[in-house]
């Protein structure tokens, strides 16, 4: 029979035991030694079935193909845009890929996107030399108006958003402000002053407060106070 040495949501070091047996199989992060499994980083020991994993505490993004993420236009090339998308990795957004309108070559790229521009954007490609793909076709790709940008932990933005947009939902109703996570760990905000301001509080309360259970329960008691506030004052 197998044992779990440590129980799940609980933060792990390198060389930590974090079970015994053959039931469980180790994944992200976790390695067997003989019958045991030891963590091999840092992380938040989680356990889905006989599966055992660890969700990394910090880091930066590692591109997929498939992400939606915001990415910040940090050049204008001749045949396209260099935008920075938290990570390791460059990533480039070509002309065909920017719009369905046909672009002449040598017309001003900067109509279209400029130096310091933040994007909505698709990952449609990482290649073997780690150069990342991007695409402006699709639904809710565009570029962003005025508005907030915060970073996040990449890790922490599945609960940031919730199963199916739950958590980004609530505080987007109990707001009124709208919010756009990318799965980047970019964050943009765009709302009354104050209500962006209970926003950002919320979104890092979740980041913090992730590996603690009944944090739904928290961040809608949380808005409702702080919302409450406002319309009180």
């Amino acid at each position: 029979m197998g044992e779990l040495l440590v129980s799940d949501k609980s933060i792990v070091v390198p060389g930590e035991e974090v079970a015994v047996g053959m039931d469980f199989l180790p994944t992200e992060g976790v390695y067997r030694d003989g019958d045991k499994l030891v963590a091999s980083r840092l992380g938040l020991f989680s356990v889905d079935g006989r599966l055992v994993k660890l969700i990394p505490l910090s880091g930066k993004y590692l591109p997929k193909k498939g992400d939606v993420i915001i990415g910040k236009v940090v050049d204008v090339l001749i045949s396209g845009w260099r935008v920075d998308i938290n990570s390791a990795y460059t990533a480039m957004l070509s002309m065909k890929d920017a719009t369905s309108e046909f672009i002449a070559r040598g017309a001003d790229l900067t109509r279209y996107f400029t130096f310091g521009d933040y994007i909505v954007t698709n990952i449609v490609n990482v290649t073997s030399q780690n150069l990342v793909d991007l695409t402006m076709k699709g639904p809710g790709l565009k570029k962003l108006s005025e508005g907030m940008i915060i970073k996040v932990a990449p890790n922490k933005v599945p609960r940031i958003i919730g199963k199916q947009g739950s958590m980004v939902s609530m505080i987007k109703d109990a707001t009124g402000c709208r919010v756009t996570v990318g799965q980047n760990g970019i964050v943009w905000l765009q709302g009354e002053p104050s209500q962006e301001f209970v926003a950002v509080s919320a979104i890092r309360k979740i980041e913090q407060e992730s590996h603690i259970s009944g944090l739904t329960d928290r961040i809608k008691a949380f808005l409702d106070e702080e919302v409450g506030k406002i319309k009180g004052g």
